[in-house]
């Protein structure tokens, strides 16, 4: 058969595929919401209630830094649950941590609370068995955004119907009760929740109680009860009888087992939900709850855009502009802007993979490309170390679990004049701002915005090579600061020169549209 032939033959056979899947229609979707009553009607509510009317109109909020924290808040608000259970992920994996967290929400459901699980279906292949187990439960419904019609052929749905499945739901958030949620970076996955994995994620949540949490429920709802959202069971066969129960029986074995231990013991660690956040150990603030209305994805890129409203809530630095992004393709029009910035005398600051730490290299070739001009137009630019895990421990500070090799810049955290800071799932990139759905907290809080700045100062620098023009030869060069003193490289550090060239031939290419 000729080349001509086989490519004809490959296209029709792929047409073939494509043609025979489609979503289902119509799709039975029962409308549910928050409980309004669970200020007076659950545990965790009651415990709060003295806190928050001393704080009338503010949210209480504690950040997540430490993967583990992150896992044992999540864990532990399962635990406290008392009626209903609400998770929203780009990504949940079915490795220890995914594993543990989907028993930790199976005994919540045994418990009597209603849990509702919504996935973005791009990160679900391979996942429809453990999906359908979890959903078996009669306490437990499923629901996946924008769905593949193709279960076990998703290249084809990618062939076939591109501009839908490029769209993305990429919102977090965990809320138990309508009282507590975390809200942030981290997907469910041993990467984001400190395993031991090659390649451990920089991430941060914040766990928020008070008033913005009825914002955040209704932001879920709105997803939940979307066109865009289809229940688990009109995609995927049902399992059989006694499967979800034999999984849940696994899932509560995975606990004894070695890899899981050190997750078992960072939950016993931490105090219950109710004591950490009625501890003191919350600030109370403004907050603001800035999200994506789910139509988005229905909509032309341009609509519906989350974006100028984290402008206008951010506001217009005068002193101070921090950026955390670990997708950081500014456009044309962005690095414009941040130039604009800088030259009424603002201090701007990024900080965003390295060449040797990122996980998406064509993302970083979408930033090299306005690199030179950020730094002629007087932005700081700041790329990870991928060995930047080592940085982080402070001395006496436990060990992370299993010790990672490498780090990944994961979090999305924007500050502004040391007076209020942004954390969420918004990366600074074309996908993030037109085509996927995104969340986060705004919060007027001095504190963690300075916390921010003083990392900038004093952690960062040590933790991230400073990218800068040479005075003589106008050439970037990368600056990384040792206990010995300053080394420069001539090109992004700890990578090869074949990668390197390939991040260089990427940047010509025109995606940046996807990136």
């Amino acid at each position: 058969m000729s080349a001509a032939l086989r490519i004809a033959a490959g296209g029709l056979v792929l047409a073939l595929l494509t043609g025979c899947a489609s979503l289902p229609a119509p799709v039975e979707r029962m409308p549910s919401h928050a409980l309004p009553d669970t200020a007076a009607t659950t545990s965790l509510g009651r415990s709060l209630a003295p806190l928050v009317a001393a704080h009338p109109g503010l949210t209480g909020a504690h950040p997540l830094r430490d993967g583990r924290d992150a896992f044992a808040a999540r864990a532990l608000l399962a635990e406290a649950a008392e009626r209903t259970l609400d998770v929203q992920y780009y990504i949940w994996r079915k490795d220890v941590s995914g594993r543990l967290m989907a028993h930790a929400v199976w005994q919540a459901a045994e418990r009597g609370v209603r849990v509702r699980m919504l996935l973005d279906d791009a990160n679900t292949g391979g996942l429809d068995t453990f999906l359908a187990e979890l959903d078996a439960h009669p306490n437990i419904e499923v629901r996946l955004f924008n769905p593949f019609a193709n279960r076990s052929f998703r290249v084809g749905d990618f062939a076939g119907d591109f501009a839908r499945v490029n769209r993305r739901m990429h919102n977090k958030m965990f809320i138990a009760d309508n009282q507590a949620a975390v809200l942030g970076g981290r997907n469910i996955g041993d990467e984001y929740l400190g395993a031991q994995v090659d390649v451990e994620f920089a991430d941060l949540d914040v766990v928020a109680t008070g008033a913005v949490v009825a914002d955040v429920s209704a932001s879920f709802d709105s997803y939940w009860n979307s066109t865009v959202t289809y229940p688990l069971a009109s995609l995927v066969p049902a399992v059989p009888a006694g499967s979800g129960r034999d999984a849940a029986t696994a899932w509560a074995a995975l606990q004894d087992s070695p890899e899981a231990k050190a997750y078992v013991e960072a939950v016993r660690g931490s105090v219950s939900i109710p004591r950490m956040l009625a501890g003191g150990q919350l600030e109370w603030v403004a907050a603001r709850l800035i999200a994506d209305d789910p139509a988005k994805v229905l909509h032309p890129p341009g609509e519906l855009q989350m974006l100028p409203h984290l402008q206008e809530s951010l506001g217009t630095p005068r002193q101070e502009l921090l950026l955390v992004s670990p997708y950081f393709v500014p456009t044309r029009q962005g690095t414009d802007a941040l130039v604009a910035i800088a030259a009424r005398g603002v201090q701007v600051s990024v900080l965003t993979n390295s060449l040797a730490s990122t996980d998406v290299t064509p993302t970083y070739s979408g930033y090299a490309r306005y690199r030179r001009d950020l730094l002629r137009g007087g932005v700081r630019l700041f790329e990870l170390k991928p060995s930047a895990v080592e940085h982080v421990r402070e001395p006496g500070e436990r060990r992370r679990l299993g010790g990672s090799s490498g780090a990944s810049l994961h979090a999305k955290t924007f500050a502004v004049d040391r007076r209020r800071i942004f954390v969420g799932s918004f990366n600074l990139d074309p996908r993030s701002a037109r085509l996927n759905t995104e969340c986060g907290l705004l919060l007027e809080s001095p504190v963690f915005a300075a916390r921010l700045s003083e990392g900038f100062r004093n952690e960062i620098p040590l933790r991230a090579y400073e990218v800068r023009l040479d005075p003589d030869t106008q050439e970037m060069v990368w600056i990384e600061r040792t206990q010995a003193g300053e080394v420069r490289h001539a090109g992004a550090p700890q990578t090869s020169a074949v990668r390197r060239a390939w991040a260089s031939f990427l940047g010509w290419l025109p995606i940046e549209w996807l990136l």
